[in-house]
Order: C-alpha cells, then sequence, then structure tokens
C-alpha cells in the first residue's frame, strides 16, 4: 500500500518518506510459507538472521549486536510505538508472575534498557538485581537510566549492569533464584546453549522466565498481525529510527522463533521441569515457565 505513494517530504536526516515508500515490503503470504519452510526443514545446527541463513550462530550473534546497537536509543520508544504500548502490560504482568521475594538473586537477560530490571525492583527493592546483555549500548541505555531515577530519588537498590553473553554466561553455577528475559531469547546466537546456560546458573530450585513472542492461534488475529508488523512495523523502524532493516530483520526473527509447543520441548531437553505457557492475544506473546530441580 506505501509502494505506490509518491509524497515526499523529510523525516529524518537519512530518509525521505518517498525513500521509505519505495522500499520493497514483504508479501505476507510468500513471507509466511517461508518461514514455516525455514522452521520445519532447518537442521538443529543451522543459523539464520531472520529469513537469511547464516555461517554459523557466531556470526548471527555478531550481526545482532549491530541491530541492537542501531536500534538501542530508540528501543523503548519504537515498544511502545509497535504494540501501542500493549508491550507494558505484558510486562507487568510477566514481573508479577516471576513473583520475586526478599532475598532472592535474580539475573534478567537480554535486559539492557532496564525495562524488567526497574520493574522488578518496584516490585521487590530488598533483592538483588543483574541485567545481562550481550550489547554494550543497550546497557548504556539502561544505566542511564537508572542515574536519572537516581538523581530523583526514585532508585532504591542498586541494580549491576553486565556484558554478558547468553550462550556463554560470565557466572558460576548456581549463583541465580530466577533467570528472566523478555522480548530476547530469540536473538540468542545458539537458542539451545541459551537454555542450557540459564540451566546452569539458576540455583536447584530456581526458576527460568520467558516472555517472548510466539505463534498466533486464532487465523483472523493471525491474518491481521502479521499484516500490520510485516507491513508496517519497518516502515514505523524508518520513519522513527532512520532504520528500516533492523526493524524487518525484528519482524523476521519473531516469525523464526520456534511454537510454545517446540519451545517447551527445548526447555525441556535444557533439563528444566514444571514446564508452563500461557498466551496473550491469541498467541502473539506468550510466558513460559519451568523449573531446575536437579
Amino acid at each position: 500500500m506505501f509502494s505506490k505513494s509518491r509524497l515526499v517530504f523529510k523525516v529524518s536526516s537519512n530518509l525521505t518518506l518517498c525513500q521509505i515508500c519505495q522500499r520493497k515490503l514483504p508479501n505476507v503470504a510468500s513471507a509466511r510459507y517461508l518461514s514455516e519452510t525455514i522452521s520445519d526443514s532447518q537442521p538443529e545446527s543451522q543459523a539464520w538472521f531472520g529469513y537469511e541463513s547464516v555461517a554459523d550462530s557466531e556470526e548471527k550473534q555478531g550481526r545482532v549486536n549491530e541491530v541492537f546497537s542501531s536500534v538501542a536509543q530508540n528501543y523503548d520508544l519504537m515498544n511502545d510505538v509497535m504494540s501501542l504500548g500493549v508491550h507494558r502490560y505484558w510486562k507487568d504482568e510477566f514481573v508479577r508472575q516471576c513473583n520475586v521475594h526478599r532475598g532472592m538473586n535474580v539475573l534478567d537477560m537480554a535486559g539492557g534498557t532496564g525495562d524488567i530490571a526497574f520493574r522488578i525492583r518496584r516490585s521487590c527493592p530488598e533483592c538483588c538485581i543483574t541485567v545481562g546483555d550481550i550489547n554494550e549500548d543497550m546497557l548504556h541505555v539502561g544505566r542511564t537510566r537508572e542515574g536519572r531515577q537516581s538523581q530523583n530519588g526514585a532508585a532504591t537498590s542498586e541494580i549491576s549492569w553486565t556484558v554478558a553473553d547468553g550462550q556463554v554466561l560470565p557466572f558460576d553455577d548456581n549463583s541465580f533464584d530466577l533467570y528472566c528475559v523478555a522480548f530476547g531469547i530469540r536473538n540468542y546466537g545458539h537458542l539451545q546453549k541459551g537454555l542450557e546456560e540459564a540451566h546452569r546458573v539458576l540455583k536447584q530450585g530456581g526458576r527460568f522466565m520467558c516472555l517472548e513472542f510466539s505463534h498466533v492461534e486464532n487465523s483472523l488475529v493471525r491474518n491481521l498481525y502479521d499484516r500490520y508488523s510485516m507491513e508496517m512495523i519497518p516502515v514505523l523502524g524508518a520513519l522513527i529510527a532512520s532504520d528500516w532493516d533492523s526493524y524487518k530483520y525484528l519482524v523476521e526473527s519473531i516469525r523464526k522463533f520456534p511454537s510454545k509447543h517446540d519451545f517447551s520441548h527445548m526447555i525441556s531437553k535444557a533439563g528444566f521441569c514444571g514446564i508452563s505457557c500461557n498466551s496473550f492475544l491469541s498467541g502473539v506473546a506468550a510466558i513460559h515457565s519451568a523449573f531446575k530441580l536437579s
């Protein structure tokens, strides 16, 4: 619908609306078929950057890092715009279900901007929170936000900010009571290794909690969601953040993430027990919960 527009005016220092409109938008049906075909046929060791096959998990992780360095400064704003603010409710509910209490040692992975960590701190100021993220630019955003909160007297306890690769965590075995990750685990270079590392650093009885986009079950909601995400989100990324390609990747990475059933199987394979899952909006997003019992 945008490809036929010929309006021209400046929307950023780098792009005009005409340039954005002339970018090729994906065909929804073709992209959905490609996503399903890749998911069904790929070997477990295969690495994908969106719909693009890459050499290995290291190459994927490097390119993901570039994406998040690009979007870091506009990340929270874009989340609001893309989800119409709904992500805030999902995150609030996620933290509520994490059920953090006094004395818990919490690892918030892929949490660079602090969105989850600050919510956890508000819900339980007496816990100990470590934010891990492989991207220093995202961590810088979180540290800056914490500094502002400290100046305003809103910070009640310090948060530890650590550069950490989810596939090779720089923490000892049996260190944390809770490992949580929100909208980040799909960007791990090797998802199964990331789950195994989560299991390793959790204490016995510790809990794994993951909030992530999923596969929409209702056909009507799926059609609307596919059209919005694939046709609008890259355009919004270009308009607001001057970055079409990064937001195109983010949409494709959602399509490539395993179904709830397959992801639950991967969680079990990593050694977790007591696995459960509940969905939002017919599966647009889902909360996965599991425990380390041995």
